[in-house]
């Protein structure tokens, strides 16, 4: 039997749900070949406790311990959420396969207005008789940002969607939001002064969650009473590489490009290409508030953009045919960076 090759992930539900969705792949595609996980703790795990919306924050946030086990051999594949890998790699690293793109809009989360919810928990203030200072309020199925009341609270440390919502919504208010999905969804079941969350549809459902035509959300530990509605992206355009997953490997290993070869998925490879070089030309970092979106169009790709860099959003749209990917982004970049205000 060959040495087994460790495919290295994060050790959150969602990375090990998508790195053990790549290890099926690569055990079907290669029985022959021993195939193990190997859980590394990056540096964006360790800083629970920090807002990712400050510009203080270390590129490769969720990557840079994974790359270092790469680099070292001690592991042999990584599988990222893209929207977390950097545009620019370490000397020595490549992005080896993109895998197959899964829903790539955003969705809102939110209290259904029919479920009782729990009462409010005091205040560290609040004395008998006292209204409690932020009860639990619902909706109706069919919620949207241009359908929330006046002053809502919504919780995001994303700039992209931050600034998405404040574009439609100049009165709503938003606060910071840290953990896993799961861990978001209980906040926003239990924390009375949250009235909306934002979370991708695609972590949803790797994770096992199902979203009803009807708005219900149901999974495991699914806190009740919670609702879901996705937001098209002609509303928000996601963030560069959302939903879709990057194999990033040693780029001088024959044998991990063979792999690589059948995990490539091409309509979302060249996508996430435009995409990524349109970050590039943005000037890089996922934390940026800017968003992008490319999709494969018979044989060209559309590729809508905007930035919130200048204070005010910019918006361009571009198609060109396949091969020019890297030549679509970088069109669009410069197009933004020239209308921004200096």
């Amino acid at each position: 039997m060959p040495l087994p090759l460790f495919i290295a992930t994060r050790g959150s539900p969602l990375a090990l749900a998508q790195a053990n969705a790549v290890l099926a792949q690569c055990r079907a595609a290669f029985p022959s070949q021993k195939f193990e996980l190997k859980i590394i703790k990056t540096t964006g795990d360790k800083m629970q406790a920090a807002s990712l919306a400050g510009a203080e924050l270390p590129k490769g946030l969720f990557t840079k311990e994974i790359e270092e086990a790469l680099l070292a051999g001690e592991a042999d594949l990584a599988v990222h959420s893209l929207k977390d890998l950097p545009t620019e790699l370490p000397a020595g690293l490549k992005l080896g396969a993109v895998g197959k793109r899964a829903d790539v809009r955003d969705v809102l989360i939110y209290r259904d207005a029919a479920f009782t919810p729990h009462a409010p928990r005091p205040t560290p203030d609040w004395s008998p008789g006292q209204k409690a200072a932020h009860e639990p309020r619902g909706f109706k199925r069919g919620l949207t940002i241009a359908k929330l009341p006046p002053g809502a609270t919504v919780a995001t440390s994303s700039t992209r969607r931050a600034a998405q919502v404040r574009e439609r919504r100049p009165d709503v208010n938003l606060v910071p939001i840290r953990g896993n999905v799961g861990t978001r969804l209980k906040k926003m079941a239990d924390q009375g002064e949250l009235d909306a969350t934002i979370l991708a549809a695609a972590g949803l459902v790797r994770l096992g969650f199902v979203i009803f035509p009807d708005g219900r959300l149901k999974g495991q530990d699914v806190p009740a009473g919670l609702l879901a509605a996705p937001i098209e992206v002609e509303e928000m355009l996601p963030c560069i590489g959302q939903a879709a997953l990057g194999i990033e490997i040693r780029a001088d290993d024959e044998r991990l490009e063979k792999i690589c070869a059948v995990l490539d998925h091409f309509p979302t490879r060249q996508a996430v290409t435009a995409e990524r070089a349109f970050l590039s030309g943005m000037g890089g970092g996922c934390q940026l508030a800017v968003a992008a979106y490319a999709e494969l169009l018979g044989h060209e790709l559309r590729m809508r953009a905007v930035s919130f860099l200048g204070g005010q959003p910019k918006r361009s749209e571009a198609r060109r045919v396949v091969p020019e990917a890297v030549q679509l982004g970088e069109q669009l970049a410069a197009e933004l960076k020239q209308i921004a205000p200096d």
